[in-house]
């Protein structure tokens, strides 16, 4: 690489450096907040709270690196033809094409790096935070529960209470247990309850309740079941998690699918490095290398609306091969066809006003 292109490609390589970090410290400290303000770490602990994190701002990076791309080519081209530098360099024989040439040598990279992520690290990230936020559901994890304080969780629908507890020997006394269920929901009353460990002849988490009732309140029957028991094993079956889930399954098993809703998502990953790309291309758009412009404020938030128009028409792009409006083909890849045909008819129209 000759030296006006590592240049222009350290001018666009720093801000991202910046950005990018900024982006996932924003995100982790916003995902950090939310799932404390769901006490969390009530279930998962600390730990588990961190690892969550992790995951989570794993998932994300397909989205963050293009943001953070888009904003850095803007970032270091602008920059350069706020101080004239970019006009210097055309005036030395630099032309525009060489410039794109350059920036497009540091978004391929950046662009396989995303791909990379949508296809192998996002699914394992899903697939591992499925698992967790799983146990945080179940709110089995009675060892980190207070006594006098109500567990509960809004997706799942449980609450769990219970008067006291014995810290030595982790028997509960006074447990209520409510569950939403979608055929009714379910009431648990015990007096004393115990937590057993998984073991490897029964590798789901259990509690053992003594003296109890349950009230099973049917929305469809007309007459409830009321149940009472001496001793009762209580599963809460997490197998749920383990099931296929299209954004936890491999990138093989959606190839072989056939069904919409994979093929939707296996083309939402394939298509990220594309995606990566273009968004560079365009941010280039913004900058006119020509004349200087000193209208920055109205070309960010331009390019803030031209993001944010072409992220959420990549989700209506999905969401209509989900649902079957869209077949196969062209799929989500209509919206990146027309993207490069935009960007092709702009180079065209530009080229002519050099000439002219």
């Amino acid at each position: 690489m000759k030296l006006v292109e590592r240049y222009i490609a350290r001018e666009i390589l720093l801000p991202f450096t910046v950005v990018i970090l900024i982006l996932v410290g924003l995100f982790a400290s916003f995902s950090s907040a939310r799932l404390l303000a769901g006490a969390v770490t009530e279930s998962l602990g600390v730990a588990g709270l961190l690892k969550l994190v992790l995951l989570k701002t794993l998932i994300a990076l397909e989205v963050l690196i293009p943001i953070a791309l888009y904003i850095s080519v803007i970032m270091g081209l602008g920059r350069l033809n706020k101080d004239q530098e970019l006009n210097v360099l055309r005036a030395s024989g630099v032309s525009s094409s060489r410039i794109v040439f350059t920036v497009l040598t540091v978004a391929v990279p950046v662009g396989i790096v995303s791909g990379m992520l949508s296809s192998y690290v996002r699914p394992w990230a899903y697939a591992e935070s499925y698992i967790l936020d799983a146990q945080a559901e179940a709110e089995l994890n009675t060892n980190r529960f207070q006594a006098g304080r109500f567990y509960g969780s809004e997706k799942s629908g449980r609450i769990v209470y219970m008067r006291s507890k014995n810290d030595v020997d982790k028997q509960m006394q006074n447990i209520f247990h409510y569950i939403r269920k979608p055929e009714g929901s379910e009431i648990v009353i015990a007096k004393q309850a115990r937590q057993i460990q998984p073991t490897t002849t029964e590798p789901r988490p259990s509690i053992q309740l003594s003296d109890g009732v349950i009230y099973r309140l049917s929305s469809t029957a007309s007459i409830d079941d009321v149940i009472a028991f001496k001793n009762m094993t209580y599963f809460i079956d997490n197998d749920f998690v383990l099931n296929y889930r299209r954004k936890a399954a491999a990138t093989r098993t959606l190839w072989e699918s056939d069904q919409p809703r994979d093929i939707a998502e296996l083309q939402w990953r394939i298509s990220r490095p594309l995606a990566t790309i273009l968004l560079a291309l365009i941010a280039v758009t913004f900058i006119r290398i020509t004349p200087r412009q000193d209208k920055t404020e109205r070309m960010y938030l331009i390019a803030a609306l031209v993001f944010a128009a072409y992220y959420n028409l990549a989700g209506l792009a999905k969401t209509w091969v989900e649902q079957g409006v869209v077949g196969s083909i062209p799929g989500v890849w209509w919206l990146d066809l027309f993207m490069m045909l935009a960007l092709v008819f702009y180079a065209l129209l530009s080229g002519r006003k050099r000439i002219s």
